[in-house]
């Protein structure tokens, strides 16, 4: 008989824990229950009953509030960290497939800093035209000083040239200020390949 008491009586433990429900008073005024947390509870303190409908626990609306915003701003961290770690996989397999030695990188800046030489010559060639074009327009402004009035047209050129000349200036001094970018740019891409390669020779 004590066996059977006993064997009834675990029997109904799934059964009162099944029983647990939650509630809590509503923002409309109105008691809500169930075995899981009601919508309706949401925001507001909540309580946890047992199989007898004693409070077994009572949930603050605020603390679990915070702790929402805290695994929300845990998740949102976790997600940046992985896309940051995917972007930098990302960049080393790029920087892997582009050069096949440190003299590839060698190369590949004195490639660039060639070209951004020729653009300067460039731009200071245009400059040099542009500089005689104003000394050209300057003469004939000459000749009307204390005169008639000069022409629509020269005043509008003598206009454009400064423009030009001011414009060809920033570019010129755009491409010296590349010159540092780019040694910088190969100065990080061969200490890259250079912790890639040696790190992948330990292995």
């Amino acid at each position: 008989m004590l066996r059977t008491a006993v064997t009834i009586g675990l029997a109904a433990l799934p059964l009162a824990a099944a029983a647990q429900t939650y509630r809590c008073v509503g923002k409309d005024g109105k008691k809500y229950y169930g075995q899981a947390i009601p919508p309706q509870c949401v925001g507001v303190p909540i309580e946890q009953l047992n199989a007898q409908g004693l409070v077994v626990k009572r949930i603050d609306a605020q603390a679990t509030a915070a702790e929402r915003a805290a695994k929300e701003a845990e998740a949102k961290q976790k997600r940046e960290e992985d896309a940051l770690e995917k972007e930098e996989r990302r960049r080393n397999q790029a920087l892997l497939a582009t050069y096949a030695s440190e003299k590839d990188i060698d190369d590949a800046r004195a490639r660039a800093l060639a070209g951004n030489q020729a653009e300067i010559k460039d731009t200071e060639r245009r400059i040099g035209l542009i500089k005689q074009k104003q000394a050209s327009l300057a003469k004939e402004m000459e000749f009307y000083t204390g005169k008639n009035k000069p022409p629509g047209k020269l005043s509008e050129d003598i206009k454009n040239a400064e423009i030009d000349l001011k414009a060809q200036e920033d570019l010129l001094a755009a491409k010296r200020k590349e010159v540092s970018n780019i040694n910088a740019k190969y100065d990080e891409d061969k200490k890259r390949y250079i912790e890639l390669t040696k790190g992948s020779a330990k292995k």
